[in-house]
């Protein structure tokens, strides 16, 4: 496969999109779209996201100490988009876009209801890079769609549906199909002895 070279850059990567509910001191919510964010632990469970030091967001993880990451569907692809190009300094994203917020269990952070993925994260710590800072939450509860479990028990991912953000084309995507099972497939390939 003949490549090109980019350069040093975060071009193309395909990266998750998510919404970041947190609140100020007195209680008004946010939403924050960010890309990149992602599981860095199971043990301790921790996710970790990337904020720029100036959003309203960042504000207000350092003021409460907690946050929440909620997966985007597909079908939320305008709104989330919206949440990203706006600051919740100016206008609240939760009463343009119609999302609504729902109670959370562990953190004072709201989740959003109409995400059907959702993480309860308490702040243990940050890391700065450059204008930005990697801010750690570990993870004090997943709430995850109901129709998403079949009777027995096993979890059916199309219900969830990720959007996808690709930085370098400015485009959102959605996964398409599942191609192979983690932790067996590539066992296919072992040598034999």
């Amino acid at each position: 496969m003949k490549k090109r070279q980019l350069g040093s850059c975060v071009t193309f990567f395909p990266q998750p999109t998510t919404l970041i509910a947190s609140c100020d001191d007195e209680g008004q919510c946010n939403l924050m779209t960010a890309s990149w964010a992602g599981i860095v632990s199971k043990t301790p469970p921790t996710m970790a996201i990337s904020l720029n030091q100036s959003r309203k967001t960042y504000e207000n993880i350092v003021q409460s100490g907690c946050f929440s990451v909620n997966m985007v569907p597909a079908s939320l692809a305008v709104e989330a988009d919206f949440c990203g190009l706006k600051s919740g300094r100016d206008l609240d994203k939760s009463e343009v876009t119609g999302l609504c917020f729902e109670k959370a269990i562990h953190i004072d952070a709201p989740l959003v209801q109409s995400c059907p993925l959702n993480v309860e994260c308490r702040c243990i710590g940050e890391y700065p890079l450059g204008d930005y800072r990697l801010i750690m939450g570990e993870i004090l509860e997943i709430h995850a769609a109901d129709e998403a479990f079949g009777g027995d028990g096993k979890m059916d991912a199309r219900i969830f549906d990720p959007l996808v953000y690709l930085g370098g084309i400015r485009e959102y995507w959605n996964l398409g199909e599942k191609v192979a099972q983690a932790y067996q497939d590539g066992l296919k390939l072992t040598p034999r002895k």
